[in-house]
């Protein structure tokens, strides 16, 4: 009978998170030892710090990749149900959106803010998606006024600021409100390209590419040479199978041993 012990994959995750943190520990009990110690050599003990730095950097990415990859599983599609008073379309205003996805994002242990910079060119709206193990991410959008008819000079940078939080919010979580195609009124659409996967997505499927074996990993590239032009419709699928993927790589590995 084998003596080996198999653990669920939360444990796996689990030890793999303690023996980081194990790691971290040590590391910084070396620092503070060497800082107490006159003889210290300066220089390594910068370095240390440096490397120190880029660990945690290093598990904070790692943390951040993993809880973003559970919560677009659980992830709700927003309802639209704000009438725009001009075209008499319903779309997802921001008050809907923040009441459908904190409660997931605070689970995943998520947080969003917003920076507001007034340019010559209008409004640029910075999203900056953060996670609770210290990572965080972030994209902006430049929009120029929205100086619609009867709205003041305030009320055109008010209305501008929440049009683009809106947006950008959706970019940064990677949601949607039923129809990605929808019209606010704010500007006219219809000739824009299709949309491709923000800069997170990218970075969620090259984190998932090496995972593969490297016959998939060659059928993809042929078929996606860059990655960036990837349409966000896409995304779902593109990640859906890139993970099955690499789950069914690491059995055969494992399978091998």
């Amino acid at each position: 009978m084998s003596n080996e012990i198999i653990m669920p994959e939360e444990r796996h995750q689990s030890v793999a998170v303690q023996q980081g943190q194990g790691q971290e520990v040590s590391m910084l009990s070396t620092i503070s030892r060497l800082a107490l110690d006159p003889r210290c050599d300066m220089d390594k003990l910068e370095r240390l710090i440096s490397l120190q730095d880029r660990m945690e950097a290093k598990n904070a990415l790692e943390s951040f990749n993993a809880s973003f990859a559970e919560m677009q599983c659980a992830m709700p599609s927003v309802v639209k149900r704000t009438e725009n008073t001009h075209t008499k379309k319903l779309y997802a205003d921001l008050d809907d959106i923040n009441e459908m996805v904190r409660p997931v994002m605070a689970k995943y242990g998520f947080g969003v803010s917003f920076k507001i910079e007034n340019q010559a060119a209008g409004v640029k709206i910075t999203g900056i998606l953060m996670h609770k193990a210290g990572h965080r991410e972030e994209t902006s959008m430049l929009l120029p006024l929205d100086a619609g008819a009867g709205r003041s000079a305030v009320q055109s940078v008010g209305s501008t600021t929440t049009y683009g939080k809106r947006y950008v919010m959706c970019a940064l979580l990677n949601i949607t409100s039923g129809d990605d195609n929808d019209n606010d009124g704010y500007r006219d659409r219809s000739q824009e390209p299709e949309p491709t996967i923000t800069a997170l997505q990218v970075k969620q499927i090259q984190a998932l590419l090496p995972k593969c074996s490297p016959k998939a990993q060659a059928a993809f590239n042929k078929l996606n040479p860059d990655i960036e032009l990837i349409g966000r419709k896409e995304f779902d699928t593109v990640l859906s199978q890139l993970s099955a993927s690499a789950k069914k790589h690491a059995e055969s590995q494992e399978s091998a041993q």
